[in-house]
């Protein structure tokens, strides 16, 4: 269980997070949604580590991360645009987060396979497209089979396959008890894969609640149509 309690965080004058609070199940699949600029990749790094509130608190299986910066071992972080050393391979830049976390990992010639990345493990990173980028951040994600896993559109960028093979995983890992918090533009990813809804705007949530909750406050049959309701009601559904 990851709980999340009255996280701030402001960049200059701009309230980015104001008070935001969700707790994430052991199994579950969250959809964070939301407009541009609502706050969704703010959140995701400062649960993270990656941004610092400015005040409230996260725990992880009961423990305050703030004041045990190792829990964080237990999860994943697949970014929207992932940023690594440019002269590093895939190969190279795995064998420095192993080194860096003195965790030893079984499952990461699986993922190669997976995701079609044998061919690319010795080039640099720099010589790679953005959906081979991307699959080398599937790596990374869940080579740790983390207890919770965070996702902020991590389809950009892939081909059909290896989307539908990342989408597999991610339901693999939750049916192991990992809480996934993913976000998508692409709502039918969402309609797919989550059961829970949390909607924020102007870095506070609106909405959070089941999808078939949301469809029947909304009056719609489909999940596209329910979240463009709440956005333009900025939220406001019970």
């Amino acid at each position: 269980m990851i709980e999340i309690q009255n996280i701030r965080k402001k960049f200059k004058q701009l309230q980015v997070l104001n008070g935001v609070s969700i707790s994430l199940s052991p199994g579950s699949v969250t959809a964070l949604v939301g407009p541009n600029g609502s706050g969704k990749t703010t959140l995701m790094k400062s649960i993270v580590g990656l941004v610092r509130p400015d005040s409230g608190t996260i725990h992880l299986d009961g423990e305050l991360v703030s004041a045990n910066p190792d829990v964080r071992n237990k999860m994943g972080y697949m970014s929207q645009v992932a940023r690594y050393p440019e002269n590093l391979s895939p190969l190279e830049l795995i064998a420095m987060v192993r080194g860096i976390r003195k965790q030893q990992t079984e499952i990461a010639e699986e993922l190669f396979s997976e995701f079609q990345l044998h061919e690319h493990l010795k080039k640099p990173m720099r010589s790679l497209s953005g959906g081979t980028r991307q699959k080398v951040g599937a790596v990374l994600a869940f080579m740790y089979e983390p207890r919770v896993l965070l996702l902020d559109e991590p389809t950009a960028g892939l081909d059909p396959l290896v989307t539908q093979r990342l989408k597999n995983r991610i339901r693999h890992v939750a049916d192991n008890g990992s809480s996934v918090l993913i976000t998508s533009h692409v709502i039918a990813e969402i309609e797919e894969l989550a059961t829970r809804i949390v909607y924020i705007n102007e870095g506070v949530i609106m909405y959070d609640g089941s999808v078939q909750n949301l469809l029947s406050s909304t009056g719609h049959s489909n999940l596209p149509a329910a979240i463009a309701a709440i956005m333009e009601k900025g939220g406001g559904v019970q």
